[in-house]
């Protein structure tokens, strides 16, 4: 194996773990029944930031970048609907 693709495994890895770390948020305030903690414009520009560079993963046909901020997108957006959620 290369190590262009051991690093391409590691960062693809990693990547997902990163963008699932905002279930530890989502659970925290499900716990609590208070999202008075979050910054819910600040989870927007993150949103924003995966939403770009999973087009720029799409437009050049990297997976490692596609897979990473798929997951990332989903889990942030459903972070700050859950954060909304304990708003109201």
């Amino acid at each position: 194996m290369s190590t262009t693709t051991l690093l391409a495994i590691i960062a693809t890895t990693w990547g997902i773990a990163m963008a699932l770390a905002p279930t530890l948020q989502i659970r925290h305030m499900i716990a609590i029944g208070s999202s008075s903690g979050i910054s819910i414009p600040y989870l927007g520009v993150l949103v924003i930031g995966f939403a770009l560079w999973l087009a720029y993963g799409i437009a050049i046909a990297n997976f490692a970048l596609i897979i990473a901020n798929t997951i990332a997108f989903v889990v942030g957006a459903t972070t700050i609907g859950v954060a909304r959620h304990y708003r109201a």
